[in-house]
């Protein structure tokens, strides 16, 4: 380090100057730059032996430790020292265009390096990534302009920002995802809005019309078709991470050997499918029902990758991880895993599509031949549970998904849950405080509610239900309630009105999974979850076993 320098003569950049220091005179490589705001930078790096005759400084260069590179105007690289050199991978790099070996990631570097040139704008950086087939390296390069014979040049500065671009690439992909979860969610709980109405009201029409009826045929069409349009729209909430889950403790190999049989069929007969377990295999923590969805929307993504046969093989194996692993910008912890592999011998997967598999209605199938939404669903079950899903494909050569469950300990013996009795279907009596902002909502469930015979009223707002509740000589048996509503929301408003009204039994409806107000619902004595789409039966059936406990 020079302390306390004073140049004999006027610094000539780019050439060796006669320096003075403490020590005595000493001959440095100076280049001098134009820094930010207007400023002049001067580097000296001082010679390590003391030249004979007249030298050129740039033969410094290339013992500079930083990566660096010296760019005519035009993009052509005059020189390149051993660090850049190492960077770029790449030997022999003066003479060629700066554009061979970078790539950009936005900007135009033609344009980049003129502006540079002629001090136009801000000096900044940019991120480029290095075209090399090694492996994926970006870097961040610095241009700092200079003066050599009268004539601009550039000086590079270059930065390895690998690791940076990943951080960062890992960043985008996680807001990306959970955007679209969130878009999904909304959707999902609105079309769950209208489905409810719509299911309801075919149900109310159902009622009226018996099975020799011209009319009773179509309305168990819109009635079906309104059931399949509700498991659609669960798989957005699945995807979203937004469904309902019952998770438990379960054994794999009993699940597996449960879901065989379907599965088989599934597939028909120019497939085969083969299951091997770990001997030893540890237990996994999941919805049973959600991860058999899993299972069968990845075999039969696999069965359609063969469409003239092929085996699929199912695995499943312990792991257990000393060091976390990091994979497809996802990190898993160090611990003990349970690995699913679903493995067929398909046409696999194009390598420019592959990191699209789990976006909702991303498909490479033909229309009519798939939703899309199959991956998307199994993607927001695992993630959901805890879990880890990856996938690796070969065109030609097949497909491999690969589950991730953190291991628990073996499962406890099932206990029978006790039979709940019979509800009774005759009409019964009771109040009932419906508050929903849907109208047709409302309406169903109004209508719905009245015919078994309970007394209903109603409310399109919390605001609403608590006027309604000033009455003392009103004496509600339950509270139906939606969860989101505008203004005050369902919870809140039952937790004010059960001041005054301990004893009331509460029945929370929602298009949004129970877990969205969960711990709330918790604190909430004698409160159940309804979740929506909903029949007349369900509800009905719900409302009555909520009086029945309160006798």
């Amino acid at each position: 380090m020079l302390d306390r320098i004073c140049p004999t003569l006027p610094l000539r950049s780019g050439q060796m100057n006669d320096i003075s220091t403490q020590s005595g005179v000493q001959q440095c490589l100076v280049i001098e730059l134009e820094g930010i705001a207007g400023r002049r930078e001067i580097f000296l790096m001082p010679s390590l032996a003391k030249p004979e005759g007249t030298v050129d400084g740039w033969t410094f260069f290339e013992e500079l430790p930083v990566p660096l590179l010296k760019l005519a105007r035009s993009g052509i690289i005059e020189l390149c020292n051993r660090p850049a050199a190492d960077l770029l991978g790449c030997e022999g790099a003066a003479g060629r265009q700066i554009t061979d070996l970078l790539e950009g990631l936005g900007r135009s570097i033609p344009d980049w390096l003129e502006d540079a040139a002629l001090s136009r704008g801000a000096l900044h950086s940019e991120f480029l990534r290095v075209r090399r087939s090694d492996r994926e390296v970006f870097i961040q390069v610095t241009l700092n302009r200079a003066i050599e014979n009268g004539e601009p040049i550039l000086i590079a500065v270059l930065n390895d920002a690998t690791e940076l671009k990943s951080l960062e690439a890992q960043f985008v992909q996680s807001q990306k995802m959970q955007a679209i979860g969130q878009l999904a969610g909304g959707v999902a709980h609105d079309f769950n809005n209208l489905l409810t109405a719509i299911s309801g009201h075919c149900d109310l029409l159902l009622l009226r019309h018996d099975q020799g009826d011209s009319d009773y045929g179509d309305l168990l069409q819109i009635n079906q078709n309104a059931n399949r349009a509700a498991s659609l729209v669960n798989q957005l909430l699945a995807y979203s991470r937004k469904q309902t889950l019952r998770p438990e403790i379960m054994d794999l190999r009993d699940a597996m050997s449960d879901l065989t049989h379907l599965l088989n069929r599934l597939v028909g007969e120019k497939v085969v499918l083969s299951l091997n377990h770990d001997p030893s295999l540890w237990s996994i923590r999941a919805d049973k029902r959600q991860f058999e969805q899993v299972i069968m929307n990845l075999v039969v993504n696999a069965r359609d990758a063969m469409p003239d046969g092929g085996d699929i093989r199912i695995e499943t194996q312990n792991v257990t991880l000393e060091a976390p692993l990091q994979r497809d910008r996802a990190v898993v912890a160090a611990g003990q895993w349970v690995r699913i592999s679903v493995k067929d011998a398909g046409v696999g997967i194009p390598q420019d599509r592959l990191h699209k598999v789990f976006e909702p209605f991303f498909t490479t199938k033909r229309t009519g031949e798939g939703t899309g939404l199959g991956l998307s669903t199994a993607y927001g079950i695992v993630k959901q549970t805890g879990g880890f899903i990856f996938v690796d494909s070969k065109e030609g050569e097949g497909t491999t998904f690969f589950l991730m469950f953190p291991a628990h300990e073996a499962v406890a013996a099932v206990v029978e849950p006790a039979k709940k009795p019979q509800i009774e279907t005759t009409p019964t009596e009771g109040l009932v405080l419906l508050v929903e902002d849907e109208a047709p909502v409302r309406a169903f469930a109004s209508r719905a509610l009245q015919m078994r015979g309970f007394t209903v009223l109603e409310a399109e707002s919390a605001e609403d239900a608590l006027d309604i509740l000033e009455d003392p000589s009103i004496v509600i048996d339950v509270f139906v309630t939606d969860v989101v509503m505008p203004g005050m929301d369902g919870p809140s408003w039952v937790q004010q009105a059960l001041k005054a009204r301990p004893d009331v039994r509460v029945v929370f409806v929602s298009g949004y999974a129970e877990e969205d107000f969960g711990d709330t619902q918790s604190r909430i004595p004698n409160s159940v979850f309804l979740p929506k789409p909903f029949s007349l039966t369900e509800l009905t059936e719900v409302v009555q076993s909520q009086m029945s406990d309160a006798q």
